[in-house]
């Protein structure tokens, strides 16, 4: 299809999906700490030949205990999985780590927000933080989960610098009523 650019057909970010060590705990946390709603679950799923292998990369004996997808608020919907597979690496990889990843939830008040986090025994990463240059007008704050993977909390309530006069935003929650 030379002449043509990106997808046919594109409207956005369904999903996003990250595998968790203990569903339960992450349930627990997403719902109560975070305050998404959980929305349904699927699983188990295995296979004795290689569709594990074929459809998601991972062994071919690997077993998907479960999946669960979630909502929070005004945004993409996320799932979480819990595996058991031969080889598995259980270490969070850092931001700098190819693979790398982590969730950011955007607040209206970021400062209520940390206070909430800590209130519930989060390990927030150091104080919130002004962004500069084209993200003047953010501030986040990065934070750990009970199994340590990487989120953050953002907040930008009077736009970032590089809206004015930008041909092109990116989508921000708060702009999006859709229920």
């Amino acid at each position: 299809m030379s002449g043509s650019r990106g997808l046919p057909g594109l409207t956005g970010v369904e999903h996003v999906g990250f595998t968790v060590p203990d569903l339960d705990e992450a349930t627990r946390f997403f719902v109560e700490v975070i305050g998404c709603e959980l929305v349904y679950s699927l699983g188990p799923f295995r296979s004795d030949g290689d569709w594990m292998a074929e459809h998601l990369a991972v062994h071919p004996r690997a077993v998907m205990r479960e999946l669960r997808f979630f909502r929070c608020a005004n945004g993409p919907n996320f799932e979480i999985f819990e595996f058991d597979a031969p080889g598995q690496r259980t270490a969070q990889p850092r931001n700098s780590d190819v693979g790398g990843h982590h969730l950011a939830f955007y607040v209206t008040d970021l400062d209520a927000a940390v206070a909430h986090l800590r209130h519930h025994g989060v390990r927030v990463l150091g104080e919130p933080t002004a962004s500069s240059g084209p993200s003047s007008g953010q501030r986040w704050a990065y934070f750990l989960t009970p199994w340590g993977m990487q989120l953050e909390l953002v907040s930008f309530p009077d736009g970032k610098a590089y809206e004015e006069g930008a041909p092109v935003r990116l989508w921000q929650p708060q702009q999006d009523s859709a229920g």
